[in-house]
């Protein structure tokens, strides 16, 4: 496909999560993403070029000490494991964004990630009764489950059963 042809049509999808199947308190655990050398050095070289994230020597003369991803290479990840996991399968509708992000230990190459998502919050929007809004946490956690990143964002997703404006 080049740059003029247009994308196929997405297929049809089944949705088997709405607002109501994210109430405060749940908690979901998934993900079992392996980080490899190769995906390191290819988000890197596109999306951030900084020595320590494509050059060995440069990484090891780091705080990092080996090559690390990109903060927002491990923030991509998370992701994908998100969508796999249940935002492709469900009424999203998106996010208005992301109150808090931190990456708190450096994600090397052979880890392995996955996602610890807690509902926080979750509340009908005023102005729009056929959407609910979602507060929730992410912990992304490497194969010690030990904490690699952490963010806390909102999330609109469809109603089932829409209350009356």
């Amino acid at each position: 496909m080049n740059d003029t042809t247009p994308a196929a049509a997405p297929a049809a999808r089944t949705i088997r999560w709405y607002w109501e199947d994210f109430p405060v308190g749940n908690l979901r655990e998934f993900g079992a993403m392996h980080v490899t050398r190769a995906a390191i050095l290819a988000f890197a070289g596109q999306f951030d070029p900084q020595p320590f994230h494509l050059d060995d020597a440069a990484a090891e003369a780091s705080l990092f000490g080996k090559l690390s991803a990109s903060g927002w290479h491990t923030c991509a990840m998370s992701m994908r494991m998100m969508c796999d996991e249940y935002l492709l399968e469900s009424s999203s509708l998106g996010s208005p964004g992301i109150d808090s992000l931190r990456w708190t230990k450096p994600v090397l190459v052979g880890d392995t990630l996955s996602v610890r998502m807690t509902v926080l919050e979750a509340r009908p929007m005023k102005s729009r009764p056929a959407v609910g809004l979602i507060l929730s946490k992410w912990d992304v956690l490497n194969q010690d489950r030990e904490q690699v990143l952490t963010m806390q964002g909102w999330g609109m997703f469809g109603r089932r059963t829409p209350a009356v404006a």
